[in-house]
């Protein structure tokens, strides 16, 4: 059922959980259930609705519009012109949830919530001094958004540059320092310039803006006439700010002192680790600085909490390939390797499994470097190569300890692969990773460091492969035909890909117009079965392996793809950027 425009003066109050329970939106049970909520929350119904998963915005918006009578805000108008940004000071823009979003013959459109709010148009008119003001409907969390993006940041930003004083001289680039070390007038200076409020209010809000936009990364970039800071979102870095070059020092100083690093070494790299209160939940970050000849870059990296952690059903794997290998992560010995790039989510998948097998009647120990995310129930075990705890001395160490399962986090060498491997033949279930493009050049690699290829037939039960692959964002997908060319790049032939439902993003300010919103991965899963084994053992070349494990079942990296794209969960060009050809 279609929501019907109603013209304002003719309208009748209809409260908007009716409209949709009568449109068939939502359920009664499901209104109820939103309105509890909200009564929790203090926020808007639609918020809550949309909250719960009752409602897409798009949904949102649609019936709002109906409600009101009001022409809805489209995806072009909430991604507004900088230069729109100065018409509303900061502070009425985030007091009265209002954005402007075109200015077209005299006639000012803003974007709210409260299109119908006559005494707030009345109040833009007279702050704005512009004689017509239209209103467009908007939900809350998309106006919100808007002030986040073009606000919030200018407004800070503005208060950095314009503190006065400490800014004015004492932040001036200085030249290059022969010596490694600081003098201790600077150390005194640097640690001044990190306590000012607004450089603690600067770095406060990087920290906090990378949970919000679901950021991995923050960078920290000097160059010789800027400033850059990125975020890496859904596996690609966005632009976020271009502070003056002259804050670096005060910013990455900040960080270090959060992060417990010593901040009069900037010639020598660093690690540190920030942990940070936020809305009742402690959030943690790793950083590193390395010097470069414009100044420290700094790479804080945002971990997982422990209630993130995936559950092995909700990867993606297939659900027959799924039922296999939660057979194999039940035996009581054996290696399960999990490979990829870096940043394809190979620990998270991990994580998963150990979960799964989480259980008292288990020792379950880790040996990672870092701990990125803990597990309870489960002991963590840091790298520490000072200390003497490096992956060698480490699983010796815990192979001690009585363990039943235990996760490498990486394999680097013939040391440690034979120990792990001794460790599988031995009644323990071991896991790990490594750096391979697929399954089957997992192999080649153990044999690259010279491992006994009877080792790795003996205790070998499974490989996995993956990739992260952007999602295509479900608030401006659009129907799309596949480029056959794309295809051709591929090696793909075109009836490879008949029959599916193809849609690509459009770009809106709900994905930062990338046309993205988070990330799906492909898998290729390798079981070592009997006839894979022997092979193996005979040091049969990896093409031929690769043809006996796709007759035996095993889905490539690619079809798993393309699988995606076929579903509409992603797009041609989406995976030819992250795996390439067949």
């Amino acid at each position: 059922m279609a929501f019907q425009h109603v013209p304002l003066a003719a309208r009748r109050p209809v409260r908007l959980g009716d409209l949709l329970v009568s449109a068939g939106r939502i359920t009664q049970a499901q209104l109820d259930d939103a309105l509890s909520l909200q009564k929790r929350t203090g926020e808007r119904l639609g918020s809550a609705l949309v909250r719960a998963g009752y409602l897409t915005e798009d949904d949102l918006v649609r019936a709002l519009s109906g409600q009101l009578g009001v022409e809805a805000a489209s995806v072009d108008d909430l991604d507004i012109d900088p230069e729109l940004v100065k018409l509303l000071p900061d502070d009425f823009v985030k007091r009265f949830e209002v954005v402007p979003v075109r200015m077209d013959r005299g006639v000012l459109t803003v974007a709210t919530a409260t299109p119908n709010n006559l005494s707030l148009l009345d109040e833009v008119r007279f702050v704005t001094g512009v004689h017509k003001v239209r209103a467009l409907v908007a939900t809350e969390m998309a106006i919100r958004r808007v002030i986040e993006q073009h606000y919030s940041t200018h407004a800070l930003l503005e208060e950095v540059i314009n503190s006065g004083g400490l800014y004015d001289k004492a932040l001036q680039q200085a030249a290059p320092r022969r010596e490694d070390a600081e003098s201790e007038t600077d150390i005194y200076r640097l640690q001044a310039e990190s306590e000012a409020q607004p450089i603690i209010a600067l770095v406060n809000y990087l920290l906090i803006e990378a949970v919000r936009r679901r950021a991995s990364d923050i960078h920290i970039e000097p160059y010789q006439e800027f400033l850059r800071v990125r975020m890496r979102i859904d596996g690609m870095l966005h632009a976020v700010l271009t502070p003056p070059q002259n804050l670096q020092r005060a910013l990455v100083s900040r960080i270090k002192i959060m992060a417990g690093m010593d901040i009069s070494k900037t010639r020598v790299p660093q690690d540190g680790h920030i942990a940070l209160e936020y809305t009742g939940e402690v959030l943690h970050y790793r950083v590193n600085t390395l010097p470069t000849v414009y100044g420290e870059k700094c790479v804080v990296r945002l971990l997982k909490k422990e209630q993130q952690l995936a559950d092995l059903g909700r990867l993606g794997i297939p659900p027959e390939t799924l039922d296999r290998l939660r057979e194999v992560i039940e035996l009581p010995q054996g290696m399960v390797l999990v490979t990829g790039p870096t940043g394809s989510g190979k620990t998270t998948t991990v994580h998963a499994a150990l979960n799964a097998i989480n259980r008292i009647e288990k020792n379950v120990v880790t040996l990672e470097d870092p701990v990125e995310a803990s597990i309870a129930g489960i002991n963590h075990v840091q790298i520490h190569r000072r200390g003497g705890v490096t992956f060698m001395e480490g699983l010796r160490a815990i192979l001690r300890q009585d363990p039943d399962v235990v996760f490498i986090g990486e394999i680097r060498d013939r040391e440690v692969a034979s120990t792990a491997m001794e460790a599988a033949m031995t009644g323990h279930l071991v896991f790990s990773t490594l750096h391979t493009n697929s399954a089957i050049e997992s192999l080649t690699r153990l044999d690259d460091m010279a491992v006994e290829m009877f080792l790795v037939a003996g205790t070998l039960k499974a490989v996995l492969a993956q990739r992260l692959i952007r999602r295509v964002c479900p608030q401006c997908k659009q129907p799309h035909r596949p480029d056959t060319l794309a295809l051709a790049e591929m090696g793909v032939a075109p009836e490879r890909i008949a029959g599916g439902r193809y849609f690509r993003g459009a770009g809106c300010n709900h994905c930062m117009n990338s046309g993205f919103k988070g990330r799906i991965a492909a898998y290729e899963v390798l079981f070592v079965d009997d006839p894979i084994r022997r092979l193996i053992r005979a040091r049969t070349p990896v093409e031929t392996l690769g043809d006996a494990a796709r007759e035996n079942g095993m889905v490539t990296l690619l079809d798993s793809g393309l699988d995606l794209v076929m579903q509409g969960l992603t797009t041609l060009e989406e995976v030819h950027r992250c795996i390439g050809r067949s």
